[in-house]
């Protein structure tokens, strides 16, 4: 069973190049979130499942806060997410920059990784 958000968009501040750190650029993040929500099928209740609003909010968190590094917003996207909800098994992360400054046509360009507990 898995909880998909896919298409989330954010403007943040990560780069190596110090003008990303200043200028910022859009972020593209998909999430595939391995859950039991058997529960929550059978009682309607959201109580019984992850929420993906407070899922949201703590990917927001994470990037908020610039990193050089997608990969490092990854890890730490997956720590936060792994802290915070303890009912999830596995992450798989899709994390792509738009526009990214590096002398060559591309729409996005990123990172994607598979994390367990």
């Amino acid at each position: 069973m898995y909880i998909r958000m896919e298409g989330m968009k954010f403007y943040a501040f990560h780069g190596v190049m110090p003008q990303e750190n200043v200028v910022g650029s859009y972020f593209y993040i998909d999430l595939k979130l391995k859950t039991d929500f058997t529960r929550a099928a059978e009682t309607d209740e959201l109580d019984d499942t992850v929420s993906y609003a407070d899922i949201y909010t703590t990917v927001k968190e994470e990037m908020d806060i610039p990193s050089k590094l997608l990969e490092h917003v990854c890890q730490r996207i997956a720590q936060r997410i792994f802290t915070d909800f303890p009912t999830i098994e596995a992450i798989d992360i899709r994390l792509n920059k738009g526009n990214p400054p590096m002398g060559a046509c591309a729409e996005h360009i990123g990172v994607e990784v598979h994390y367990m507990r």
